[in-house]
């Protein structure tokens, strides 16, 4: 399977079947990710080198007004977007297959993690995947320690509290906190 119809399948939701040809890519292409995270992780770099070797990993055109903060993991690393102005704090880990659409002005914390696929729930069938994207909107701010599951959408503009576990989306301008992830108070301007 190519990259380019494994994101087409993802964006329409296929099912992941254990050992099936598209389970196999994920496979092969983490082993890609691996490679190119122990670069990013394994020694200091100057930001333009992590410009450089980040968006190897993705796949993209290098955008010079990202920052990175490593260490950094991701299990595919080809399906994230990313806008303009984008921090990544250290130690975050991203679960991309399933993609992760990031827009401008992101502010991401510290040991944030990004989930896109979820296991079938019948034992039998564990191995089994479904995935479901996150998209998160301009100008959010990801508090340190959160954790973001499968099919979520955060509005432009929204804060997400430290150690929040967001199971559902995300109004714009809204501040979320706490485990599952509420809203607290809207952000009036």
């Amino acid at each position: 399977m190519e990259k380019e119809q494994f994101i087409s399948e993802m964006k329409k939701g296929t099912y992941i079947e254990a050992g099936s040809e598209a389970h196999l890519h994920m496979h092969a292409m983490s082993q890609r990710a691996l490679a190119i995270t122990a670069e990013i992780n394994g020694r200091y770099h100057e930001p333009k080198e992590l410009q450089k070797l980040f968006f190897g990993l993705i796949g993209k055109e290098i955008d010079e007004t990202f920052r990175l903060f490593p260490p950094f993991s991701t299990d595919y690393g080809q399906n994230i977007t990313l806008g303009k102005r984008v921090f990544i704090n250290s130690g975050c880990c991203f679960q991309d297959q399933g993609g992760i659409e990031i827009g401008d002005d992101v502010l991401i914390g510290q040991q944030v993690v990004i989930a896109t696929l979820n296991h079938d729930m019948a034992p039998n069938k564990r191995g089994n995947m479904s995935p479901a994207p996150v998209k998160i909107g301009n100008k959010v701010w990801i508090g340190a320690h959160v954790t973001i599951l499968p099919g979520v959408t955060i509005g432009d503009g929204a804060v997400i509290g430290a150690g929040a576990v967001v199971t559902k989306d995300v109004p714009e301008k809204a501040v979320v906190a706490g485990v599952p992830a509420k809203t607290i108070k809207t952000i009036k301007e």
